[in-house]
């Protein structure tokens, strides 16, 4: 199909002549503006299709009391993955040969506490309030004890500034400070300036170093545990999932408690200021200490481990262009909730029901196009993915084992609770959050606004696209799987509302007329990607996750 070019120019005594003849236009330019937009023929196809009364007969399903808040590897998940295909099959979209269907099978491993124990001097002490220890980060290990207890500073291993040199830690118990030697005008030892290097309050490679190094348990010092356990809530209380079958080697790393000040006094005793000394002058001259410390330890990790299947819900649109259609658009929503706590239903009709069947009404519609020869150059995959809530596991699955190849993905449209209206816009509900668009590539970021300003009139808000956003959006949701590998992606996102993540997060709660919008302008977006001449451009350079 070819591109629709419109080239306006408003200058001088011709303004009214242009303002006349584009009447229909509710954009109004000032004296000597030009813009210049492409809009492929696919987005002149009825702006009108994305239709609230499919949102809401699809959503009044997603988010019923039968569903039982779609939690990863439910029953009511399962149901819910029926219901979406039933419904692509209605709208005419074929299966993928390559996975004999419409779904691809996920495995996850679920893992949690069956009993866990630390007594130390003989006082018994208790999990989630003395000590932390996440069941997915730890092996499980039976009834173990150990007479001596080595302080080792802060549990580092570096060429620049090692605490395990010169001392045999094999089948010891060892306890460290969170953080890394600092100097006193706050430079690392390790780093070499203010910035904080690799070991600074990674506990994870802290693990790994005291595994290589033999050691059996570590004890991490943490300054308020239950600040910690309030920050880490979701991680530490839920039940843990990771993507893949249970591997049956243990993790190559050591075993690890964030123990409470009041553990440590009491594992230190009488060497508190003798330790607090070492501690100090490692920080002074950036050379190791230890410290032998006499305590009687006994403890026991042992884990629950179950293994279930997910699937992501997929929807496969070919493209009409001969060459282009091996390029790819990818539309994604988590369809996954957080299922039910006790009698309590936590049914997701906004997290993210709405952005689940937005994806499914939209496939409709790209669905409908094709079949009346209006199908689009490239072909786009509308994604349905499972385990965001437990991680982004079920689109960073499909990342690790593409259906097409990552390299034909030209960009990725996110949407993630678009269905409610957050505080800061209670008197304007025509806005939507995009985050991530000028991320890698700035014409997507573009195309977005041009859409925008032709059809939808819509305040784009870039609030939470700051790199600086303490909430760190960018990297919450499904989107930042493909960012990260190089994908350009857009996140639309209304913000969060006092039912987020309870069981009040309800149908009737939606406003289904607003989704029905912001539904047409990522329409818009996805027909321009699928059908402009060029791919877009990566033109912004690919950074990590901070």
């Amino acid at each position: 199909m070819n591109k629709l070019r419109l080239t306006f120019s408003v200058s001088g005594v011709f303004a009214c002549c242009f303002i006349l003849l584009l009447a229909f236009s509710t954009n109004v330019f000032s004296q000597s503006q030009t813009l210049t937009i492409s809009v492929p023929e696919a987005d002149k196809a009825d702006i009108h299709a994305v239709h609230k009364d499919n949102l809401k007969r699809h959503l009044s399903i997603l988010a019923s009391d039968s569903l039982e808040g779609r939690e990863t590897g439910s029953p009511g998940i399962k149901k819910a993955a029926e219901y979406i295909v039933s419904e692509f099959k209605k709208y005419g979209i074929k299966p993928i040969s390559s996975i004999g269907g419409y779904e691809q099978k996920v495995a996850f491993t679920w893992t949690s506490w069956k009993e866990i124990a630390l007594k130390i001097n003989g006082i018994e002490y208790k999990h989630l309030w003395d000590f932390i220890a996440v069941s997915a980060e730890n092996n499980s290990i039976p009834e173990w004890k150990s007479d001596q207890i080595i302080f080792l500073g802060y549990g580092i291993d570096d060429p620049k500034y090692s605490d395990y040199s010169g001392i045999d830690v094999k089948n010891k118990v060892v306890l460290i400070y969170k953080g890394e030697p600092v100097r006193n005008d706050g430079t690392s030892w390790i780093s070499g300036s203010a910035v904080p290097s690799d070991w600074n309050n990674n506990i994870g490679k802290k693990a790994e170093a005291a595994y290589k190094n033999g050691a059996k348990l570590v004890l991490v010092i943490e300054d308020d545990i239950k600040k910690h356990l309030e920050a880490n809530r979701r991680k530490i209380l839920g039940n843990a999932m990771s993507l893949g079958l249970p591997d049956d080697k243990p993790m190559a790393r050591a075993n690890v408690f964030q123990i409470s000040t009041n553990i440590a006094k009491d594992i230190i005793g009488k060497s508190f200021k003798k330790l607090v000394k070492k501690r100090d002058k490692i920080n002074k001259k950036g050379k190791p200490e230890n410290l032998m410390l006499t305590a009687p330890l006994e403890a026991k990790m042992e884990k629950n481990i179950k293994v279930l299947e997910g699937s992501n819900v997929l929807a496969y649109i070919e493209g009409e262009d001969e060459k282009l259609k091996e390029e790819l658009v990818i539309v994604t929503a988590h369809y996954d909730h957080l299922g039910k706590k006790g009698e309590d239903i936590y049914n997701g009709a906004d997290d993210n029901g709405s952005g689940s069947v937005t994806v499914m009404e939209l496939a409709r519609v790209f669905s409908r196009m094709k079949s009346e020869g209006k199908g689009s150059k490239r072909s786009i995959l509308f994604m349905l993915v499972t385990g965001e809530e437990k991680g982004l596991l079920g689109s960073e699955y499909y990342v690790n084992h593409p259906i097409f190849p990552l390299e034909q993905s030209i960009a990725n449209v996110n949407i993630d609770m678009i269905g409610r209206i957050d505080e800061k816009h209670a008197d304007n509900p025509d806005y939507i959050y995009v985050i991530g668009s000028d991320r890698l590539s700035t014409e997507l970021h573009n195309i977005n606004e041009e859409m925008n300003k032709l059809y939808t009139h819509l305040e784009l808000d870039y609030t939470y696209n700051a790199e600086s956003d303490p909430n760190r959006y960018y990297y919450r949701s499904d989107h930042y799987n493909f960012a990260e590998r190089g994908i350009p992606a857009i996140f639309y996102f209304s913000g969060t509302h006092p039912d987020y993540h309870r069981p009040v997060d309800s149908v009737d709660k939606i406003n289904f007329e607003r989704m029905e919008s912001i539904g047409k302008l990522i329409y818009h977006v996805i027909g321009n990607l699928a059908n402009r001449d060029e791919r877009i451009k990566v033109d912004v350079e690919v950074k990590s996750k901070p």
